[in-house]
């Protein structure tokens, strides 16, 4: 394998907690089975509602009927607002800081993310977070694709194309790293080192980056 010189960030459930955490306390608390919501996100996952709203192809009115009606016919109906405001999440001070050393060390850094376009990194944080965090972290990335800005989105190869042509490197001399195995096959597909992040506590993926990058990013 060449060297590695970058490394590739997904932002929601890498740097901050993973929405699927409080998806799953919803299904809980509504008695729905496990992944309910999941299941609805991942089923036509090129061109279902969630797909179209990470793309900016409707917004938000339009997400909230649509997301109820793929719902309802799963068997509970949950609006697309009622979606959102799960999106409340906190952060993984332990994977900024191994964002900041591989970036002090000389790595070029970048940053693939499915967002919505009227809910920004910013918004979907908790009330009790800081939210110029968002800035600091996105200080450290030498590149960043938004989904609703770019019109793609992961698992589509052309996002992945895209970062590797704005960093200036061959996907075989970059990591992914991801909290979701779906986003990580099209890296892998391509020749990219891939990282998962486990939902919960993202430090193995940190031992990992450790020893692929070669660098302390753990005290």
């Amino acid at each position: 394998m060449k060297r590695i010189e970058g490394v590739i960030f997904d932002f929601g459930g890498v740097f901050t907690t993973s929405p699927v955490a409080n998806f799953a306390k919803f299904e809980r608390e509504n008695a729905l089975p496990e992944k309910f919501i999941g299941g609805i996100i991942k089923k036509n996952h090129h061109s279902n509602a969630w797909a179209q709203y990470e793309r900016s192809e409707i917004d938000l009115d339009d997400f909230d009927h649509l997301f109820a009606e793929e719902s309802r016919k799963a068997g509970f109906e949950i609006s697309g607002r009622t979606l959102v405001g799960l999106l409340s999440l906190t952060f993984h001070p332990k994977m900024i800081e191994a964002l900041i050393r591989i970036k002090t060390a000389g790595f070029k850094t970048g940053c693939i993310t499915n967002n919505l376009p009227e809910f920004d990194s910013k918004s979907m944080l908790a009330a009790s977070v800081q939210k110029s965090e968002v800035e600091r972290i996105f200080a450290h990335f030498d590149h960043v694709i938004e989904s609703s800005k770019a019109g793609i989105r992961k698992p589509e190869p052309r996002i992945y194309e895209l970062m590797c042509t704005a960093l200036a490197l061959p996907p075989e001399k970059c990591i992914f790293v991801d909290d979701l195995g779906i986003n990580l096959k099209p890296a892998k597909q391509m020749g990219m080192l891939t990282i998962k992040a486990p939902i919960g506590d993202v430090t193995p993926a940190i031992h990992d980056l450790a020893a692929a990058t070669h660098l302390n990013l753990l005290d």
